[in-house]
Parts: C-alpha cells; structure tokens; sequence
C-alpha cells in the first residue's frame, strides 16, 4: 500500500504539466534579462576603451563582463534545450541513462539533463 506521506521530492513528477512550462519560462526570462544586462554592461566597457585611454584595470573589468556574457548566454541555451525536452516529452529523464530525476532537483534546477547519479560520475555525464 502506498504511504501518503512519503516526500514528493522523491516521487517521479508529472513532467508534461504546465507549472514546468511555466517554471522553465520564468528561468529563461531571468537568463534573457541577465544576458541583456551584462551584454550592455560589457559594451559600454569596450567603448569607453576604444574611446578613451583606459588602464589595464578597465580592459580586465571588460574581459571579466565578456566572460560573464558567455556564461549567461550557455546558461540561457540550456533553458531553451529544456523547454524543447519539455515539448518533446523527454523533460525530467536522464540523457545518460534515462531514469527519472527527482522533481526536488528539476524544482531548484528546472534545466537539468542528468539525474544525480549520472552527474555525481568522475569526469561527468559529458
């Protein structure tokens, strides 16, 4: 029999619903504005190098807010991977191994790919 009071971060969820949907859509709305944030941030540095003289300082700050961009745009790319997998009916399994990643993870990291155990593997699931 069924214990109704087991966790429902444990239990496989209902991975077609629209609360997903929606939880993927808010991440990648935040992505999209972080991305547009640190890539205006980032020309402006590079104009005011181009424009005027700045220190090494000032070329660094623009590299770091390069860097950052990047890192915003592969994290807003996985957003979009997930809504696919979501359209398809592949969100919420492993690509490695195709079981069921808890719903405790998806809710904390809605773009996952890997279930713990895959990800938990030296050198990755990649």
């Amino acid at each position: 029999m069924p214990n109704p009071e087991r966790s429902t971060a444990t239990t496989t969820p209902v991975l077609d619903g629209p609360q997903w949907r929606a939880l993927l859509e808010a991440r990648w709305q935040a992505r999209l504005t972080e991305l547009t944030e640190l890539s205006l941030a980032y020309h402006a540095a590079t104009e005011a190098i181009v424009d005027a003289w700045v220190d090494d300082a000032g070329q660094r700050e623009a590299r770091q807010l390069l860097r950052r961009a990047l890192a915003a745009r592969r994290k807003l790319e996985d957003v979009e991977e997930a809504l696919g997998r979501l359209a398809a009916g592949r969100y919420g399994r492993c690509e490695q191994c195709d079981s069921a990643i808890p719903a405790g993870l998806l809710a904390l990291i809605p773009e996952t790919r890997y279930c713990p155990r895959c990800d938990a593997e030296p050198g990755g699931p990649w």
